[in-house]
């Protein structure tokens, strides 16, 4: 719909579409179905065409969002690119997209920028519309009280999130202040819920746990990955994950390279007796995908495989919560330092000075840990 835009049509129309200026400038007015108005500007830069928020309509005027697009226009035709000196006029998404951006090179994995997204469409969707140098503490604190006590991992992200959106706009000079800080962490209630953790059979259950999943009928790979899962004390993605040529069975040793674990950081894991049988029978299915434990398309196992296992057959407790009952059992049932234990898991060891002795590794001391832990499953 093209024409003339008035300050009176911008505040009153309700049906949803696009609206263009006649200006010539590519300023369209933006009416979505929830009645939330905005502005775009639809220009050409470096022979590409692209799309300019301009903010919402409740903040930014008729006339104003004219100059803008005619000064981004201006920008455009003389070979610059008004994206990089409109900072003042930057809403909430446009905040959001350049840290995504920012971010985007340093994820492995792909449903990172999914999750971030959906998170903030469904508990900051006000702020969406909104300049940078517009929202106000009180308008984070009143997207994320809702679920600040019911949902509190989920909030505790978002504001996360929130915070990061905000110390790019201080560092572009948008704002001097991140309303998201220390102001915030003031306002929101303290919550005296407990912390979930993942269940665990405990470790007097893991070594029953694991026959029990051998006496199935599934899959052989989900429930040898199972086993070599509780066996090495590893996580699940890391067992789904692995790779023939990350075993060497002459050393008796399983390197995961640093890219596939979450502490960015290779990690080598000793192998029981028991581990390497596992192995032994895995490699009597061993197929074109490299992969140790495939999934029955031979890709790799979705991260739902081991846990259904575990439902399907009573077990009380999940994958993730084989390694704390690992940490248990070397806890409160051997001489085990606390360090080893916790090189076995591959934990950072956060405080400095006890990391500054821990420079090996401590694998000939994690084998005799990792043999040992094996054959208490097996009794």
């Amino acid at each position: 719909m093209k024409g003339i835009l008035t300050q009176k049509f911008v505040e009153t129309v309700s049906r949803p579409g696009r609206y263009a200026d006649r200006a010539g400038t590519g300023l369209l007015l933006v009416v979505k179905p929830t009645g939330g108005r905005s502005w775009i500007q639809r220009t050409v830069v470096h022979g590409r065409q692209v799309d300019i928020g301009l903010g919402s309509c409740r903040r930014v005027k008729l006339a104003q969002a004219r100059k803008l697009a005619f000064d981004n226009w201006c920008v455009a035709r003389d070979g610059g690119d008004p994206r990089e000196t409109r900072t003042g006029a930057a809403t909430f998404a446009d905040g959001l997209d350049a840290v995504i951006a920012l971010l985007r090179p340093t994820w492995r994995n792909p449903k990172s920028e999914i999750q971030w997204r959906a998170s903030l469409r469904d508990h900051a969707g006000p702020l969406t519309d909104k300049l940078l140098a517009d929202i106000q503490t009180a308008d984070i604190l009143a997207a994320l009280a809702p679920i600040w006590h019911t949902r509190r991992e989920t909030a505790r992200r978002c504001r996360q999130r929130i915070k990061r959106v905000f110390d790019w706009a201080v560092a572009q000079g948008i704002r001097p202040d991140n309303p998201a800080g220390p102001a915030l962490s003031a306002a929101l209630p303290r919550s005296e819920g407990k912390a979930e953790h993942f269940r665990t059979v405990g470790y007097e259950g893991a070594g029953a746990a694991v026959q029990a999943v051998r006496a199935t009928g599934a899959w052989w790979a989900a429930k040898s990955a199972f086993e070599f899962l509780t066996l090495t004390a590893a996580r699940s993605g890391e067992v789904r994950g692995a790779r023939w040529e990350e075993v060497c069975t002459e050393s008796a040793t399983w390197t995961i390279p640093a890219s596939r674990m979450k502490t960015n950081r290779e990690h080598r894991v000793p192998l029981s007796g028991r581990a390497l049988d596992v192995l032994r029978e895995a490699a009597a299915y061993r197929d074109s995908s490299g992969l140790i434990f495939p999934s029955r398309t031979g890709g790799q196992m979705s991260d739902n495989t081991l846990s259904k296992l575990c439902r399907e057959n009573g077990i009380p407790g999940t994958p993730h919560g084989m390694r704390s009952a690992f940490r248990d059992w070397g806890g409160e049932c051997t001489s085990t330092p606390r360090e080893v234990l916790e090189m076995a898991l591959a934990h950072v060891i956060k405080n400095k000075a006890e990391a500054a002795y821990a420079r090996g590794d401590l694998l000939d001391r994690r084998r005799e840990l990792m043999e040992s832990w094996a054959e208490y499953l097996a009794a």
